[in-house]
């Protein structure tokens, strides 16, 4: 079982071998891949909608963080690395941009992975100035449009929140987030604890995500099953 975090993503997948700008989608296949392709949105506005109502499953993907060549494109910043991470970026046709107090819908004409970015083109962008003025806009994109799947892959967006439980059905805590660290990803679980002044604090512990010890995903349940013990 293998973890697959938009942009920001991240996707990770669990594997039986040893990415709210949290890293949001980290893909993890077997084999790496590049993704990279041209998306056309002619059935979609051709200017950027100010007005268009919010989704409600927007998840922050990345950030514009400078202008690429001098016809209006842009690039960005994939909170998870733009050869993994990248494809919702590269594939969804309307990214929705905020910038201080400004929140609207863009239409993506062409996208595509260039280098360790992602650089795209626009509607209603034609030139390097307009290109500019959006650096630092914060990119989301709907969970509904992130690539699907393949088994036993799941975006991190999806497991930040959920229950982890082992298999003696003791309650370890809740995933807070999750650590691509180069070999695979780490579920960051919280759990309620005492610190050493007795107060109330928030205890930590990290379980790699991989099959050995993640046994069960279960997202219609909420819940998380490993093969860890509480005192590790």
């Amino acid at each position: 079982m293998s973890v697959d975090d938009t942009d920001g993503a991240s996707r990770a997948k669990s594997s039986s071998r040893v990415a709210p700008s949290f890293g949001a989608f980290v893909r993890k296949p077997a084999q790496p891949r590049v993704a990279e392709a041209d998306t056309t949105a002619s059935d979609a506005s051709e200017s950027g909608d100010a007005a268009q109502a919010w989704p409600e499953d927007a998840v922050e993907v990345g950030a514009i963080v400078d202008a690429y060549g001098l016809k209006g494109w842009v690039k960005i910043a994939a909170h998870a690395n733009a050869g993994q991470g990248g494809d919702a970026l590269v594939h969804t046709k309307r990214w929705w941009l905020v910038k201080g107090q400004d929140r609207k819908s863009a239409v993506v004409k062409q996208a595509k992975v260039h280098a360790d970015h992602v650089v795209a083109q626009l509607a209603g962008v034609t030139d390097r100035d307009a290109a500019l003025a959006l650096r630092g806009t914060a990119v989301s994109v709907r969970r509904a449009d992130f690539p699907a799947l393949g088994a036993d892959e799941f975006y991190w967006v999806d497991l930040v929140g959920l229950d982890v439980v082992n298999e003696a059905g003791i309650a370890l805590g809740r995933v807070a987030d999750l650590i691509d660290n180069g070999a695979h990803a780490v579920l960051r679980v919280e759990y309620p604890s005492v610190g050493k002044d007795g107060q109330p604090a928030s205890g930590e512990r990290l379980i790699p995500f991989v099959g050995v010890y993640v046994k069960t995903v279960d997202q219609a349940a909420k819940r998380i099953i490993v093969d860890w013990e509480a005192d590790y």
